[in-house]
């Protein structure tokens, strides 16, 4: 049927019989073992040449399909084998447009081979091996027809500049249909390295105790894979075997690529920078190493057998990239017609702009498609965006029908955007379109989408009101973020912020997780970690502006669906987390004993474990540099500002508390171990030292980095450290004003911390235990101590607590103002103790909860006054730093 092509699997396999190949999850094959199985798997494939599409995994099978099909001479089309809605949709849309033969896949008995057809009903050309997809999920799919030559000569290349040799060995950090993910494993296997096959992401505990555990030698990542690195900690990493990372997929900030590159001189590490694009099959240029301090702007010099040259017009210094070498695609496939076809490609037109730079080194500086005539003015819409981001505006810039268009992510910025965009270009206002999204759309390979920004302008100029990013009824990564910037005081938090790196703390958590779930449901536990981008995608299925040709009325049927008629959903249940019910019980149990209620001791203690748990959750999530530290430093000021104003305040009026209460000091005055009222705010000291004590640990980086490593071994180890203070003072029981000392309570906290980072069931079964031991005899009261220890198990296991949803405004509002309750509820209920508890301990809520509002008010508004203030200043300051 057709001519017979070249066998390629066998030919990348250089390693030695019994050297290691291949490492999986309980499997090690090595080069003897692999050939073997893709010898056999090649006789299932049989020998007439079909399409074979394998849903691709980093695992033992779908290289070994992959290398089969090569040397059966069948065509190979690798697509994601993950089973998201995405992904499935991907790829039932190839095989409608492509028809694959075969199609490999992991099935419910293991691995499949589906026979769509005992032959083929296409004709293929005899070089035709891999056919790779380019475009992701978005507009019309083709796919990159590459010939054997691309993949062995494009392989030895990169293992020529790698210096690749059967000692190395690397972790399959990206996905194997993914061009960049399979030349780490063509290049690796055809010098005869090894490859630790995970689908485990630079973020997971566990990549790196395999990586250890295996000594590993490299891993690949996009310019996202490093900023996990950093805000996990991979400077504080122990990966002694480490030879080399590898960057590519999108460029890397300079100062990132720089960053990177002295963190290597130091533990012994080279960074290598590189560039590519899938019609080259996958590598066209690199930066040695030993320039990326230097030249961290540039993309290097060309890989082996490869060549650049500039299409420079007009004797310009910059002009269209264009790259030679035997990695060259032959062409594109638009649908099966295609696969007979030879080369019709000789060069690849890259459609970067590029210019030479004196030290011999290529650097892009923008892309060919990107320049526009718009009003008879040729603009380069790369510029644009960099002249506006020097205005301090992000945005995204296109052009369609000769207009200027310019998104946003608020519909004030957008406006903004426009009015600079006319200054700065002499572009008429008239013609520029200025439009809010809810987030800026990528493509599947995370490069930015702006075909998705046009479609959007379009839809939304034909029918604004039916795609409204603000439309209530719609959840988006814009409203969410929104909700950030007000609850959070942050007017500049964007779609790829979080709550916990925003600096979120337990009194904003309350009332913005509520809100959170009114929008988008059950909150997932993690998800003060979690972008409203990634929120706002769980919550609807509509996703503005859209990356596909759906239908216009989804909006409306989204709106339809997702809002519950008013009086049923007033009179339904709702769940609650379960660290915000806790902690309005304790205030609750705290003021109403207080004001003699009734006599229900324990709330206090309790609330110390809660505050443990949100300070292991938002102060010490996980981030980079000193992040960690500037939340403690900000929350310890949101504790302490309003605690010192309000006790000073006080004790001005009535001359009540001592100058070491108002400081917040108390627990460093000597006295004589019984309780009187300088004692009153013991719990807020306790909180208080116990932020200045986290940042003096984590202060120190060594620490730091051994906490990131094993967060939850560090804080049983912090535990125990709490829990021998705690008994060298106090022994088993604790007596009268020593329940309120901070070192001695600093094990509740450290406690709290520990759940937390509890999770695992035997974790969780650990902590319990430990829990349940350290909680009985503290106070030598089983009551007492059954409410602590109660209340912080059902903060082990139980993540919501079924509520009235009519309770739950009153909960939320308690919960949210608990701090201010505490403060002032020792003036307020006293006049009212022997009469009329319940009147003392209901004003206590209400002026605790005004005095919130208040102070809220007040510092929301305070911290937009900052924020404007910065924007109308750094123009100013940035033409400064110029001259």
């Amino acid at each position: 049927m057709t001519a017979t092509a070249p066998a390629l699997g066998l030919s990348l396999l250089g390693g030695d019989p019994d050297h290691t190949a291949l490492i999986a999850d309980g499997t090690r094959l090595d080069y003897a073992e692999l050939c073997d199985r893709v010898m056999r798997r090649r006789d299932e494939l049989g020998d007439v040449r079909r399409l074979v599409m394998i849903a691709a995994g980093n695992a033992v099978e779908p290289i070994v399909t992959y290398l089969a099909a090569l040397e059966g001479g069948h065509p190979v089309l690798l697509v994601s084998g993950d089973d998201d809605e995405a992904a499935r949709a991907h790829r039932a849309s190839l095989i409608a447009r492509f028809d694959p033969d075969v199609v490999a896949h992991d099935g419910v008995s293991g691995w499949t081979l589906d026979e769509r057809r005992a032959g083929s009903r296409h004709e293929f050309h005899p070089d035709l091996a891999v056919l790779s997809s380019t475009s992701g999920s978005t507009g019309s799919p083709k796919l990159v027809r590459l010939s054997a030559e691309n993949v062995r000569s494009n392989a030895a290349a990169i293992a020529e500049y790698l210096q690749l040799t059967p000692a190395d060995r690397a972790a399959t950090t990206l996905p194997l249909q993914y061009c960049y993910g399979l030349s780490v494993v063509n290049s690796h296997l055809l010098t005869g390295a090894s490859l630790l096959l995970t689908e485990r992401s630079v973020a997971d505990e566990e990549f790196w105790r395999r990586a250890r555990t295996h000594a590993v030698t490299s891993f690949a990542g996009v310019p996202y894979t490093f900023e996990l690195l950093e805000a996990r900690g991979f400077d504080g990493r122990d990966l002694p075997s480490l030879r080399y990372l590898t960057q590519a997929g999108g460029r890397m900030a300079p100062d990132a690529v720089r960053r990177f590159a002295h963190l290597g001189r130091e533990r012994g590490f080279e960074l290598f920078v590189m560039y590519g694009q899938t019609e080259a099959t996958a590598r066209m240029a690199y930066l040695p190493p030993d320039l990326a301090m230097t030249h961290a702007g540039a993309i290097g010099r060309p890989v082996p057998g490869g060549a650049f040259r500039i299409d420079a017009v007009d004797g310009a210094e910059s002009g269209e990239l264009v790259y030679e070498g035997p990695n060259v695609m032959m062409g594109y496939a638009h649908g099966p017609e295609d696969f007979p076809l030879g080369r019709t490609v000789t060069e690849l037109r890259t459609g970067d702009v590029a210019r030479l730079r004196t030290d011999g080194l290529y650097e892009i500086v923008g892309r060919m498609n990107r320049f526009v005539k718009v009003f008879g003015l040729r603009l380069d819409l790369d510029r644009v965006e960099h002249l506006l981001a020097d205005e301090g505006i992000e945005v995204r810039a296109a052009s369609a029908d000769e207009r200027l268009l310019l998104f946003a992510t608020s519909q004030r910025a957008a406006d903004r955007a426009r009015e600079r965009a006319a200054a700065l270009t002499g572009v008429p206002a008239r013609v520029i379109g200025a439009h809010a999204v809810t987030e800026f759309p990528r493509t599947s390979n995370g490069k930015r989408d702006y075909a998705a920004l046009v479609r959007f302008a379009a839809a939304h100029e034909r029918s604004p009101a039916a795609l409204r990013p603000t439309d209530p009824a719609v959840v988006t990564a814009e409203t969410v973020r929104d909700l950030y910037a007000t609850l959070l005081g942050e007017p500049d938090a964007g779609i790829d912020d979080t709550f916990a790196g925003l600096g979120g703390d337990s009194l904003s958590y309350v009332e913005l997780s509520l809100r959170l779930e009114e929008m988008v449901g059950a909150l997932p536990r993690d998800w003060p970690t979690r972008t409203p981008r990634e929120l706002a995608a769980s919550a609807s299925p509509l996703q503005l502006p859209v990356t596909n040709t759906e239908s216009e009325a989804a909006p409306a049927a989204a709106a339809a669906t997702s809002v519950m008629r008013p009086w049923r959903r007033r009179f339904s249940w709702t769940r609650l987390e379960t660290p915000v019910v806790l902690r309005a019980a304790a205030i609750f149990v705290i003021v109403a004993t207080h004001a003699d209620l009734f006599a229900l001791k324990g709330g206090a203690h309790l609330l110390l474990a809660v505050a443990g748990y949100n300070l292991a959750r938002f102060q010490l999530a996980p981030a980079p540099g000193t992040a960690r530290l500037r939340r403690l430093g900000r929350s310890a000021t949101q504790l302490a500002v309003p605690a010192v104003l309000w006790i000073g305040a006080v004790a001005l009026v009535t001359g009540q508390y001592a100058p070491t209460t108002v400081a917040l000091l108390n627990n460093f005055v000597p006295g004589d171990g019984r309780w009187n009222e300088q004692w009153q705010f013991w719990f807020l000291e306790a909180m208080l030292w116990s932020f200045a004590g986290a940042a003096a640990l984590f202060a120190v980086r060594r620490i730091e980095r051994l906490e990131r490593r094993a967060p939850f071994g560090f804080a049983l180890v912090a535990l125990a450290v709490a829990l021998t203070a705690r008994f060298a003072i106090t022994g088993p029981t604790a007596e009268y004003v020593e329940r309120y000392s901070a070192p001695v309570v600093l094990w509740l906290v450290v406690l709290g911390w520990l759940v937390a980072r509890a999770d695992t069931t035997a974790r969780r079964i650990v902590v319990s235990v430990v829990a349940v031991a350290a909680t009985f005899g503290f106070f030598g009261e089983p009551w007492r101590e059954a409410i602590v220890a109660g209340g912080i198990l059902a903060l082990v296991w139980v993540r919501a607590i079924p509520l009235p949803r009519l309770a739950v405004p009153l909960v939320v509002t308690v919960a949210g103002a608990s701090l201010f309750v505490y403060l002032t509820h020792w003036q307020v209920y006293p006049p009212f103790e022997q009469s009329a508890p319940w009147l003392g301990t209901l004003l206590s809520f209400v002026v605790g909860v005004i005095a919130y509002r208040l102070y809220v008010s007040a510092g929301a508004g305070a911290a937009v006054g900052w924020a404007w203030l910065r924007r109308a200043t750094a123009p100013v300051s940035l033409r400064l730093r110029r001259a």
